[in-house]
């Protein structure tokens, strides 16, 4: 940032009064800047006993399998979003039952929240953001396949917890995933 968004000022980096971490300060007007982490909504969609997962037409991880996330929109609840990024990636349409994951990615800046979801019908397709969609059992998981390590813990609770008959509501941190690490040459 350089500009401030409210009357155009030059900014500045530093530590505000009373504060503990330097903000984008505005020189002109004083406004501070403040950054905080993204939230991304997504579920567990689930139709007579399977799994949909979207395969990413985009990128980070293009041809990767996921749960059908994405960030939240101004004005709209964590469900709305899951439920909004389902109808966009896979064309389906779910009812939330509860919150099922919360991961926050402090490497990122981002924090993931994954629903348990039950398809309202077996209608889905590919969306603008996935190359194709389709419905796995766990044996069928393309588990070198997914893209994120949320998706992969996830998954990894959805069917043990599926197996023990009790669901859970599972929370925890996930660091950078290798090949979002820097290459040695790079750190």
């Amino acid at each position: 940032m350089k500009f401030c968004s409210r009357c155009g000022g030059p900014l500045s980096f530093r530590v505000p009064p009373g504060d503990h971490l330097p903000r984008h300060i505005c020189d002109a007007c004083g406004t501070i800047h403040y950054q905080n982490p993204r939230i991304v909504a997504g579920c567990i969609p689930e139709w007579e006993g399977r799994v949909l997962l979207c395969r990413r037409a985009i990128e980070p991880r293009r041809g990767h399998w996921t749960l059908p996330a994405g960030f939240m929109e101004n004005g709209e609840s964590t469900t709305e979003a899951a439920m909004r990024e389902t109808l966009e990636e896979a064309n389906a349409r779910v009812e939330i039952i509860d919150l099922y994951t919360l991961y926050s990615l402090p490497h990122i800046s981002q924090v993931y929240l994954i629903f348990r979801a039950r398809m309202l019908d077996e209608a889905f397709s590919a969306g603008h953001e996935s190359l194709d969609v389709a419905l796995f059992t766990e044996a069928e998981i393309p588990w070198g396949d997914l893209a994120f390590p949320t998706v992969h813990e996830s998954l990894r609770h959805f069917f043990a917890d599926r197996r023990a008959g009790r669901f859970q509501t599972r929370t925890g941190t996930i660091g950078a995933a290798p090949w979002q690490r820097p290459a040695a040459d790079d750190a």
